[in-house]
């Protein structure tokens, strides 16, 4: 299509965007992104020394999940089935070259990877059979030996420096929200332990943040949420001692290490923005480094001292930045059109304030307005790019999205409040904010559209159901329909998360899986409902949502259903734009009067 005629929706999902590069530890002039130049996001390697820069994969589905050696002489790179997120480890040298296989395991889902310097390699992998795993392989080859093994979800955190220590983050309490700590030798056997739920009578997570990187430093920099939110501490697990860093910033605040140990790169999550400082360990000093209002989606401390960060607002597309002043990458080709700005609301809830971001379209309202709910559940909407939300903007829609209790960014209270009553809690926020909308004006109560991606789409068919009067339109993507089906179906780590917050499996706990399930609802659904769905997906698998449709086809219901070649979601642009399209042509054919911005239709 001409770039003049194709409307700046279309434009946003084709404009070329890259991610922040990573950077080799021992080799900082090479780097590693993510791109969608050729159409689908895949890997490139880049040679800051010479400027070139060189595409490494190139695959039907794409590839985003990769990373450098520490000496900048390998990517790696996860290959997985057509997106079902079920592969193995390759490597490519960074110079190019034919792939290869890095170790003699069978196929299994991502569970971390970690890279020593002498070589050695650590796999974290989990299989429906095997629970979750971690495998060290020696430098040189040989086979790989399992040093760990448990039922529930774990993962690699990271190696240190000299790779003389590994960090596992694991769940071996049974509470998938609040992971624990082990750091063990590279033969398996335990150092130390840090467990902040005390075997998971208590709802505190850790997370791991990193090693100090630099030799002999045993230092690890982990996040804690022992006052409500997340924060980082410093652990020595060798001598168990632990250093809290209150750091008096509201929110969420995570951290990495300069790369002399000496500093913390501090990003700060408050109400949908970020901000970075700088904070020096031995002074306690605090610095601001400025970036524009908005959301930091990444940020690394280079060796020379500047910040590098992946920045953008609702209002303008994702720019990589740096501290010294430069764009540190501007990939060719159209810019994407920017939209318009967020505003903020805040609503009285059945759980306390809830927050919501508001976008509008030009003129008057009240508007045709398409509630998006986020995925997750543990994420939260930010004041950041997000071509969805544009194209229904154009399209002369309010949008409104819902930060609703299970959200990440308000504290653990808001975070943990999701349990046993699963989808219905959300829900209830969704309606509190819906009826804000009404009563501000903002919204036209007859053409109100619910729809989200994931736990979103599964809030999307759930609220459909148990608030069939207040919806007239549903678009479901990748969602969980069924959900004792799906939890049969889904990858582990997914059916340990289900654990925990119905509190047991459907066999257990059945009336739960009842209550928050949208097939037990569906024939109490009025408006029609749009569905996609990836025939490969593990999260939200392809035979829960067909039980679904099911019902909705026996009863005669109007809906529409996609289903396309991928796994959750799709990371090809073409694909990506084909189903926005999709779903803003049936919101104009089933939402009689939906108002739509001049010239909005093409495409």
């Amino acid at each position: 299509m001409d770039q003049n005629a194709m409307p700046d929706w279309e434009k946003r999902f084709r404009a070329p965007r890259v991610s922040l590069p990573e950077w080799a530890e021992d080799a900082p002039d090479r780097s590693l992104f993510v791109s969608n130049a050729t159409g689908t996001f895949e890997l490139y390697a880049w040679d800051r020394t010479t400027g070139a820069q060189r595409q490494v994969t190139d695959r039907p589905n794409g590839t985003t999940n990769g990373t450098l050696t520490p000496d900048g002489q390998w990517v790696w790179w996860f290959s997985d089935t057509d997106g079902d997120e079920f592969g193995v480890w390759m490597r490519q040298p960074f110079a190019g070259g034919e792939d290869e296989p890095v170790a003699t395991l069978p196929a299994s889902y991502p569970a971390g990877l970690a890279i020593g310097r002498d070589g050695t390699v650590v796999v974290g992998r989990s299989t429906d059979e095997d629970g979750s795993t971690v495998h060290v392989v020696r430098p040189g080859g040989g086979e790989p030996v399992e040093i760990y093994r448990h039922s529930e979800s774990a993962g690699i955190g990271d190696l240190s420096r000299d790779g003389s220590l590994l960090v596992i983050e694991h769940t071996e309490h049974g509470d998938a929200m609040h992971s624990a700590l082990r750091v063990v030798n590279p033969d398996g056997s335990t150092v130390a332990e840090l467990d902040d739920s005390e075997g998971g009578t208590k709802d505190l997570g850790l997370s791991v943040l990193g090693f100090a990187p630099v030799d002999g430093d045993p230092r690890l920099l982990v996040g804690h949420q022992r006052r409500g939110r997340w924060e980082p501490m410093v652990w020595d697990p060798l001598s168990g001692t632990t250093k809290e860093l209150d750091l008096e910033l509201p929110g969420d605040v995570l951290a990495e290490w300069y790369p002399d140990a000496g500093a913390l790169l501090i990003v700060h999550s408050f109400q949908a923005r970020d901000e970075l400082w700088r904070y020096d360990l031995e002074t306690g000093e605090r610095t601001r480094i400025e970036t524009p209002p908005g959301s930091v989606m990444g940020a690394t401390a280079r060796p020379d001292g500047t910040v590098e960060f992946l920045w953008s607002s609702a209002a303008l597309p994702p720019q990589v930045r740096s501290t010294s002043g430069a764009t540190v990458l501007d990939p060719p080709g159209m810019k994407a059109p920017g939209s318009v700005p967020v505003e903020d609301a805040w609503v009285e809830g059945p759980g306390g304030k809830i927050h919501a971001l508001v976008q509008k379209p030009q003129g008057e309202g009240p508007f045709p307005t398409v509630f998006e709910v986020h995925g997750g559940p543990t994420h939260h909407d930010t004041d950041s790019f997000a071509g969805q939300p544009a194209a229904w903007v154009d399209h002369g829609f309010a949008v409104v999205r819902v930060n609703y209790r299970g959200s990440t960014g308000y504290g653990r209270e808001w975070t943990d409040a999701l349990k046993h009553r699963v989808g219905l809690i959300e829900l209830e926020d969704v309606e509190a904010v819906r009826e804000w909308a009404v009563g501000s004006g903002l919204s036209n109560p007859d053409r109100l559209v619910l729809a989200g991606g994931s736990w979103g789409g599964y809030l999307t068919l759930l609220g459909l159901g148990t608030q069939p009067e207040t919806w007239a339109l549903g678009l479901a993507a990748v969602p969980v329909a069924d959900y004792v089906t799906a939890y049969h179906d889904e990858m582990e780590a997914l059916k340990s998360m289900d654990r925990t917050l119905l509190g047991g499996t459907p066999e257990e706990v059945p009336e739960r899986f009842e209550a928050s399930s949208p097939l037990t609802y569906v024939d109490k659904v009025r408006a029609p409902v749009y569905i996609s769905a990836g025939v490969n997906d593990p999260r939200c698998p392809i035979r829960q949502v067909e039980n679904y449709v099911e019902r909705l086809e026996q009863r005669g219901h109007p809906h529409e259903v996609y289903r396309y070649d991928a796994g959750h979601g799709s990371l090809v642009v073409e694909e990506r734009i084909k189903q926005v399209r999709l779903e803003i042509d049936f919101a104009l054919r089933h939402l009689p009067g939906a108002a739509q911005a001049p010239g909005a239709a093409q495409g």
